[in-house]
């Protein structure tokens, strides 16, 4: 919840002006006389100031909400991320900054699929071994999927090939590939749907960002390559962005 601080108007300092003055006959105090006019002017300034310093404590010290400072959060946290080769609307930079500010870092399947999310992609991740002996057996062993999300012997999920649990009725993929024991260090993200950038009011600029931003998974690309284990390499499947997957940032 954002913090609220107490805001007052200029005709609130010209009250108070008006009591600190002295009293008498030549100090009236009623709205038409001329002192009265002349203070409560005057204090609109400060009524000005009052609600500039409100709105930066309020809306500029939130990174989920600055635009003003911006920039100065930008560069404090060493943005704009040179991933981001597109031009960036006032959310999307919002957004960037404070994935930039709460990240923690991980290895988990789980880690790449929320830090694509936070930057409005929908992805699955394929992970691939060699057949080993004593642990996979020759012959058939995929499975009949029923919709849930089935285990192996080991306690391993078992899922298709979007990382989805397999239909009801529907055989399972493999879950091993014949090959050589370098297929362990490649990974597939599925990316499933296209970004889209919305026109946000209050975090948007008339005149300047469009109504709507089609971005390229250059950012992802470049994000998840810079993340990755160092001694693995990434495949991008762009396959099923053809099968109508969801839209993100749909308003």
């Amino acid at each position: 919840m954002a913090d609220h601080h107490v805001r007052r108007q200029g005709s609130d300092y010209a009250q108070a002006f008006l009591a600190l003055l002295p009293t008498g006959p030549a100090w009236p105090r009623h709205a038409w006389s001329t002192l009265a006019q002349t203070v409560f002017g005057l204090a609109d300034y400060w009524g000005f100031v009052d609600g500039r310093a409100a709105d930066l404590l309020e809306i500029e010290s939130d990174p989920r909400t600055t635009v003003e400072l911006l920039p100065d959060w930008e560069r404090s946290f060493g943005l704009p991320d040179p991933c981001y080769a597109e031009p960036l609307s006032v959310y999307d930079r919002q957004v960037a900054l404070v994935q930039r500010m709460t990240i923690l870092g991980g290895q988990s399947r789980q880690f790449f699929i929320d830090a694509a999310a936070q930057i409005g992609y929908t992805i699955s991740i394929t992970e691939y071994r060699p057949f080993m002996v004593g642990i996979d057996r020759c012959g058939d062993n995929r499975v009949i999927g029923d919709g849930t999300y089935l285990r192996d012997e080991f306690g391993h999920a078992i899922v298709d090939p979007l990382g989805h649990p397999v239909a009801n009725g529907v055989l399972s993929e493999y879950p091993y590939v014949l090959g050589p024991p370098d297929n362990r260090y490649y990974w597939t993200v599925h990316v499933q749907n296209a970004r889209l950038s919305w026109f946000r009011c209050g975090s948007g600029q008339c005149g300047v960002d469009p109504h709507l931003r089609i971005g390229l998974a250059t950012d992802l690309e470049c994000l998840l390559n810079r993340w990755k284990p160092a001694h693995t390499e990434i495949i991008f499947d762009y396959a099923n962005l053809e099968n109508g997957g969801p839209m993100a940032g749909t308003p």
